[in-house]
């Protein structure tokens, strides 16, 4: 006795099948909510990709900021260095038997010295907040973009349901869903 295959359709097999049995030879209901998700998962990809794009380049401003707080913390040790000599040119100045004009030079220069280098660590220090600054505004209008992405996608979940249930109230669902997300997406591209 030969072994019969079977082959059990999964319930979007079956409503496709449906589909294209109608009595008219088309499901305006299943090729409208099939249009819808393509529209959808392009919408989607994009926002995703975005999305994507936006939480690198916060990255990247993070990094870099981290890179220049080291750049800062560097200058405020040679600050700190150059404040220790000064300290000790002032102490030699005092000292007997040795020429005090030498060390007096010494302490104008470390003094000259010590304010450069603090201009610069505070230059530092402003640049790296305002590269955290950039990489907040990044994160934020990554959120955005995510948001966007996440609505496209319960859009198409909800799309998925009403193919299979025929509901139409799931699918105005959908096109609310979708049209929130698509909104947002809009936003976020209007941001930046």
């Amino acid at each position: 006795m030969a072994e019969e295959e079977f082959e059990v359709p999964s319930p979007h097999e079956h409503a496709v099948e449906h589909g294209a049995h109608s009595a008219h030879g088309s499901d305006s209901f299943a090729s409208g909510i099939a249009v819808m998700t393509a529209v959808l998962a392009t919408l989607g990809a994009m926002f995703g990709y975005e999305g994507g794009a936006t939480q690198n380049e916060a990255a990247l401003l993070k990094n870099d900021a981290a890179i220049t707080m080291t750049k800062a913390s560097d200058k405020w040790n040679q600050y700190q260095a150059d404040s220790n000599k000064q300290h000790l040119a002032e102490l030699a100045v005092a000292l007997p038997g040795v020429d005090p004009e030498k060390y007096r030079a010494d302490v104008t220069r470390y003094k000259t010295e010590k304010e450069d280098v603090k201009k610069e660590s505070e230059a530092l220090e402003a640049e790296v907040a305002e590269l955290n600054k950039k990489s907040e505004e990044q994160m934020h209008h990554h959120h955005l973009w995510a948001r966007a992405t996440t609505a496209e996608q319960i859009a198409i979940s909800l799309a998925a349901i009403a193919l299979l249930t025929r509901k139409k109230w799931l699918q105005y669902a959908a096109y609310g869903v979708a049209v929130f997300g698509t909104g947002v997406g809009i936003f976020a591209f209007l941001q930046g």
